[in-house]
């Protein structure tokens, strides 16, 4: 209790002392003000007065079964024993309903509910409106909002999945459209806006800057990250610069929460502009394909294998007979430009190849056993059918031959290795210390040994003991239909 009165007292004169600073900077602040040139904020009230005639509210409507009284959905009052007895089941003295074998079979009943908004905005005067596909998708009836309040019934134009984009119309003229902008003069700390219908709050402005370009979610489109206030109902919203241009679209949130939490992310509008202009022309969005799967080029792979840099995008996979493989493209090779576009992520690659149209033929700059090579592709088109699995590797016959990565390997049988379309490589038996602790396992499939074909156990043992053993070693390692460069550090 006494060191509680002790701490309270000095907590008092702490506070004490506080006080006094607070004033005396308060005191002196209108000076230090005075000294200090003056900050102003943006006016945005131009921007929104353009703007906000562009931006329209959409509520769609979907169709739904509507159930009856029994669990089968019928207005039957003895449906619930039938349920239970079986579909002949009579209620005792006769004088039920018919059975269901008995009576006709009535057609489903359907209502029509609230399925969702959203928001959208002109790119015409014409009445072509830009979303977003989540907005618009599976939905029966598309109603248009506009400013004004005049409403209007839409029709899809066109819907792309992948890039999350819908192009919508309706019946009218002398509409307000948005202007184009250039995402690609975006710079990280712009002012931008959005206008929207956050939970159906249609025609919302919220403001705030460029968190991040290019950001790799995963998805096929890289986005524009804000820190705008974007909630449900502003999906498929402009995002606007301090030009009065749209720069993206309004797709995403990053949330644990449900709503904003400031990250939010935007679609960049030349993106999908190129989608737009497909659809627009065909309904349909057609992208090129070469048939390989990738994988991100890591630091430690791209030391192991001689690549200046950790860039471009890592075959894995090549499917069998597809574009890629005719043009000669190899497991383990690293993509480092298509069609004079450099791959600075892995990422990068499908966006720039489903860019392309198909039936082009584009060059290819790979990286493969230390020097880049330049092989032509001729595109082809998506969707396509999916690569068939090459199959499990089979058992393979000694000679076993160990080496200092800790790996015990056999050769692959001829057979195998015509089943799996590879030439030569090892097998492994046994995976321990460094190749183990690197992830190797057994069944794997050493293909090469940083810049060198792998043909034999023997010849494999060979390598491995010529390894500069102050620097990692690089395999070319299959599992499955899979093909990964694997870093495996010096041995200690």
């Amino acid at each position: 209790m006494k060191a509680m009165t002790v701490s309270n007292a000095f907590f008092r004169r702490f506070l004490a002392a506080a006080t006094l600073g607070v004033a005396m900077s308060v005191a002196q602040a209108p000076v230090a003000l005075a000294q200090s040139p003056g900050v102003v904020l943006p006016d945005f009230t131009s921007i929104v007065e353009k703007a906000d005639p562009a931006v329209v509210n959409i509520r769609t409507t979907a169709t739904v079964p509507v159930r009856g009284m029994g669990p089968g959905g019928g207005n039957d009052p003895y449906e619930l024993f039938r349920w239970f007895f079986g579909p002949e089941f009579q209620p005792p003295g006769g004088g039920g309903a018919p059975t269901p074998r008995q009576r006709p079979q009535p057609q489903p009943e359907e209502r029509t509910v609230p399925r969702g908004v959203g928001s959208g905005f002109f790119i015409s005067d014409d009445g072509y409106i830009l979303t977003n596909n989540h907005v618009v998708v599976d939905a029966t009836d598309i109603y248009v909002t506009l400013t004004d309040g005049r409403e209007f019934k839409a029709k899809v134009i066109g819907t792309d999945e992948r890039t999350d984009v819908a192009l919508i119309k309706i019946e009218a003229k002398d509409m307000t459209p948005l202007v184009i902008g250039d995402p690609k003069k975006l710079k990280k700390g712009q002012w931008v806006l959005a206008i929207g219908s956050p939970f159906g709050l249609d025609s919302t402005v919220t403001s705030g800057i460029v968190s991040a370009i290019g950001r790799d979610t995963g998805e096929y489109l890289p986005f524009i990250q804000t820190d705008v206030a974007v909630n449900p109902g502003n999906s498929g919203g402009p995002l606007i610069n301090l030009d009065g241009e749209v720069v993206g679209i309004n797709s995403q949130i990053i949330s644990r929460s449900g709503g904003f939490m400031g990250i939010s992310l935007a679609i960049p509008i030349d993106e999908a502009m190129r989608v737009v202009d497909q659809l627009r022309a065909t309904g349909k969005v057609t992208r090129g394909r070469v048939g390989v799967q990738i994988g991100e080029v890591g630091k430690d792979v791209a030391e192991a294998i001689g690549l200046p840099k950790a860039e471009g995008a890592l075959v894995s996979s090549v499917e069998a007979d597809g574009p890629a493989e005719q043009a000669g493209v190899q497991p383990g090779d690293v993509i480092l430009k298509f069609n004079n576009e450099p791959i600075k992520r892995w990422s990068d690659l499908p966006r720039i190849v489903g860019e392309t149209k198909p039936g082009t033929r584009a060059d290819m700059q790979v990286w493969r056993k230390g020097k880049t090579l330049t092989l032509t592709v001729k595109v082809g088109e998506i969707p396509a059918e999916k690569t068939p699995a090459a199959g499990k590797p089979g058992a393979a016959p000694v000679p076993e031959a160990t080496n200092a990565l800790g790996l015990s390997v056999v050769d692959v049988p001829a057979d195998v290795q015509k089943k799996l379309r590879i030439k030569g490589g090892v097998q492994v038996k046994i995976a321990e210390g460094a190749a183990g602790k690197a992830g190797l396992q057994e069944g794997d499939i050493v293909l090469a040994l940083n810049d060198t074909d792998v043909t034999s156990a023997k010849q494999f043992g060979d390598l491995v003991s010529k390894l500069d053993k102050g620097r990692a070693a690089g395999l070319l390692v299959r599992r499955g239909d899979q093909t990964q460069w694997v870093a495996v550090p010096a041995s200690k």
